[in-house]
Formats: C-alpha cells, structure tokens, sequence
C-alpha cells in the first residue's frame, strides 16, 4: 500500500520533473493503551510511537508515512527508509535530482554515506559542538564585534567549513548560520553535499524551507486525526496512517482545484472541510445524472460551481 501511494504521486506528474526535495520528519502520536510499537519517549514524556512523515516540499503531498516505534530512528533505519523510498521513485523517474531535507536526527553518518554513494543531494541539520564552534570563531566573533559596535539589535551571517567527525570517512561541507542578539549569540548547522550554492540560500532558502513541513504534519495529525492509532496490532495501525493519508491528498487536491480568487485556496482543511464538505444539500439521482439541490441561499454557490467545472472531466 506504501509502494502505491508512492506510485499515485509520482503518476500525478505529466511528466518527469527535473529536481525534487523531500521533508522528511517524525511527529509523536500519543498511544493511551500498550499497542505493539509503542514505547515510553523520555523527550516527550510519554507513551507513543514516532511514525515517519515525508512530503514533497514544492507542492506538499503527503509522499509516504511510516509507523515506527517511539524511539528516534537510528542512521540504519533513516538509510533504510530512504532506500526503499528512492529505489521507487526511480522507477519513474531515473533522471530526477532528489534532494534529502532532514533535521538534527536524520544527519547521521549512514544516511550521508547511503546519498553521496547514490547521488541523492541532503541538507541535514547538524548538531553544534566545540571543533565546530572553534571552526567558525572568527566569523562568530566578528558578528559580535559589528553588533556591539553599532549597537545594533541583530546581525546575522554565514559561513561555511570542512568539518569531519570521528565517525566519519571524510570531510564535509557544513554550513553555519550565525545570529548575534542583545541577548546573545546562535549559531546552527547544516551538513550538505551540494557545493555550487552559497550558505546564506543553502541555509535561508532551502533548509528553513523545510519549516512548511511541521504545518503538513499538523493538517495530517491534528485536522485530520492520523493519531488515532487504537488499534492493539501495528499492521491495522499503519493502515489507519494510509487511510489518513489519502485523506490528506484528498483534500489537497480539493484546495489545489480551488480558483485562486477564492479565500480557500490557502485555507486549512478544517476550514474546508466545514466550508465545502460539511454542507446539506438534496442529492436526486437519475439513469445518467446526480443532482446536488443546494440552498437557495447558499453562500459559496459561485464556489461550488467553480470546483464542479475544475474536478469533474469533461467529455472528449
């Protein structure tokens, strides 16, 4: 069923795009029983698992989610997902550029290897440490002196450094974010194997980018109710995440099919849902046609014609 939907996202294209980016995260879904999978996350405090999201950065489908215990994912699990994910896509498009948007978690070892050996482009977050901060000390102080200097409420800068830990077998380019406030200095990384761009887009534009992807997860879990995995096995509960995300594209498609003159073309889905779905009308079928007999007042008529003349094909 993962596989399909895989496939009815990719099929959704005309044709091959040239490049995509994939967000990929995990969102803790609260269990109040014992189900299979569940276990005890001491960063959230309570019993849950901590299924994987993955969703298209550009135009925000729901790719795949995977139900997986609450734990963090470890570098092999992280390799393994994506593996499976790619090898799919690639089934349908061998040329595409894929590029891997990951928080602090998801920059291990395994899983920058497993791009660079198959030319998957990553921007991972990075976790700070000393080597790092003394790699970027000249940078870091000089925005300091600048905001002192000019007394000055922010500056921000970046930079970027060849950084290889232990664990790793090379060198790798890691971006630095650095921001000097009145209340102190941060500075967050990322890891990435893409070299022809500069750190400020590669940090700016393309790794907060990935941001949209808490607001995918909140639509999916909160207005959508994906975290409503009671069932005691995992295979009923991962197919509960699938009905769920089918129900996500659903309604994504309903907002995408949306005339950008109307408010709800950037409307939540409960917004839509109560809006759109939620309606009373008088439905009559006859050998060759349905008929919707709406209010006579109805306030979104203009709306409803719209979606009719956008979803339903007309014959050829």
């Amino acid at each position: 069923m993962t596989r399909a939907m895989v496939d009815l996202w990719c099929g959704s294209h005309l044709h091959p795009p040239k490049a995509i980016t994939l967000d990929i995260d995990d969102t803790a879904d609260t269990v109040d029983g014992h189900q299979q999978l569940s276990l005890f996350n001491a960063h959230y405090d309570e019993r849950c698992f901590l299924p994987i999201h993955v969703y298209d950065a550009e135009t925000g489908h729901c790719v795949a989610t995977i139900l997986r215990p609450g734990k963090t994912p470890s570098g092999k699990e992280i390799r393994a997902h994506l593996r499976r994910l790619v090898r799919r896509i690639r089934m349908h498009w061998p040329d595409t550029i894929i590029t891997i948007h990951g928080d602090g978690h998801y920059g291990r070892r395994e899983v920058m290897a497993w791009c660079e050996a198959n030319n998957v482009q990553y921007v991972l977050g990075l976790s700070k440490n000393a080597t790092l901060d003394a790699q970027v000390f000249t940078a870091t102080d000089a925005a300091c002196v600048k905001r002192a200097l000019g007394k000055l409420d922010i500056v921000r800068d970046y930079t970027e450094t060849q950084y290889a830990a232990k664990s790793w077998p090379c060198p790798r380019r890691v971006v630095a974010r650095i921001e000097a406030t009145r209340k102190g200095l941060d500075v967050r990384y990322v890891v990435t194997n893409i070299a022809h761009r500069s750190p400020q887009w590669l940090y700016d534009s393309l790794y907060c980018a990935r941001g949209q992807a808490e607001n995918h997860i909140k639509w999916h879990k909160r207005q959508l109710a994906s975290d409503r995995s009671s069932c005691r096995s995992p295979l009923a509960n991962q197919m509960r995440l699938i009905l769920h995300t089918a129900a996500y594209r659903l309604m994504l498609a309903l907002r995408t099919a949306t005339p950008r003159q109307q408010v709800l073309v950037s409307a939540e889905f409960t917004t839509i849902r109560t809006r759109v779905l939620k309606v009373a009308v008088r439905i009559k079928e006859t050998a060759s046609r349905i008929r919707l007999a709406f209010a006579a007042n109805c306030p979104d008529a203009a709306l409803f014609q719209s979606l009719a003349r956008t979803i339903i094909p007309r014959p050829t």
